[in-house]
């Protein structure tokens, strides 16, 4: 059956004519076999999570603390409530599942091990689907890693995974005065410019078997963050990885262990390790639209 996501935009260049039918661009529409395949995946998922013991929660569609989670302030969609207190669209699902169910469903739940279903909202009008979990209280990446990857397994799905650690950035920031938008760029040039080996290493590290010669001359506050990578690639049952320990995400609350789950272009998933206060949580989020696209071209 054909699966296809519809974008719809503006059919009338420099015109500022609305159709009745049309709607802002980066909204989505499904209609007829789009939207059955997105029930699909999302049933599939449903599924899964709950047989492993996570609970359902859908959270509102208003937050007041998303500037704390996203990392350019521009993406969020501002409004005001009735006292005129600034507060957005949400943006991102994860900082609020975690602060609703500590502080508001605290005294009526202790389950620690949440999904949802639902989309996000970035400036202008982009939409976005997401599966997510999150597993509060808990530090080994592996516990979530697994279920993201069963997940994908049980779609047929192999795409690849790329593991990486936040603190390695954030540590060669400080370590070699630099910028942490040389990271979130990529900015190989700058790196490979400073002629130091084990950067210039560091820099090709794909492989899990080239972290322990790197392990050697590397500086020791590193070399733990390595191990960390290597301990968590040394468990893995999944045959696709890569390492980019280069790699910074964009949202403010990951802060070691981090994952992505990639094709070409299209980013299916990621997820990490992160902490709130005194909180450390691990979960992920899959995107259900590039889903949608790639079982359309299986």
């Amino acid at each position: 059956m054909g699966r296809q996501v519809v974008y719809l935009t503006p059919s009338i260049s420099g015109s500022n004519m609305i159709f009745e039918h049309e709607i802002p661009e980066g909204s989505k529409l499904y209609f007829a076999s789009t939207a059955a395949t997105k029930r699909f995946i999302e049933n599939r998922a449903s599924e899964l999570l709950s047989k492993a013991g996570f609970e359902e929660i859908i959270t509102p569609l208003f937050s007041y603390h998303q500037h704390q989670s996203i990392c350019d302030e521009r993406e969020l969609i501002r409004l005001g409530d009735s006292d005129n207190h600034s507060m957005s669209l949400r943006a991102d699902s994860t900082i609020d599942v975690v602060r609703i169910l500590g502080k508001r469903l605290g005294g009526n739940t202790e389950h620690k091990k949440w999904f949802y279903i639902q989309p996000v909202y970035r400036y202008p009008s982009i939409e976005q689907y997401q599966i997510g979990a999150e597993i509060l209280g808990e530090s080994n990446l592996a516990v979530a890693l697994k279920q993201a990857t069963t997940i994908f397994k049980t779609l047929e799905l192999q795409p690849l995974l790329q593991i990486s650690n936040i603190n390695i950035p954030r540590l060669l920031s400080e370590l070699l005065d630099l910028e942490l938008d040389d990271f979130r760029h990529v900015n190989i040039e700058k790196f490979l410019s400073l002629k130091i080996q084990w950067l210039t290493q560091l820099v090709y590290l794909e492989k899990f078997e080239d972290i322990a010669p790197l392990l050697e001359i590397a500086p020791e506050a590193i070399c733990l963050e390595l191990l960390k990578i290597q301990a968590l690639c040394a468990g893995l049952e999944y045959p696709n990885v890569v390492i980019a320990p280069l790699y910074y995400a964009k949202m403010l609350y990951y802060d070691e262990l981090f994952f992505r789950v990639i094709e070409a272009n299209e980013v299916y998933a990621m997820g990490g390790r992160y902490r709130d206060e005194e909180t450390v949580s691990v979960g992920f989020a899959i995107y259900t639209d590039t889903l949608i696209d790639k079982i359309k071209l299986r």
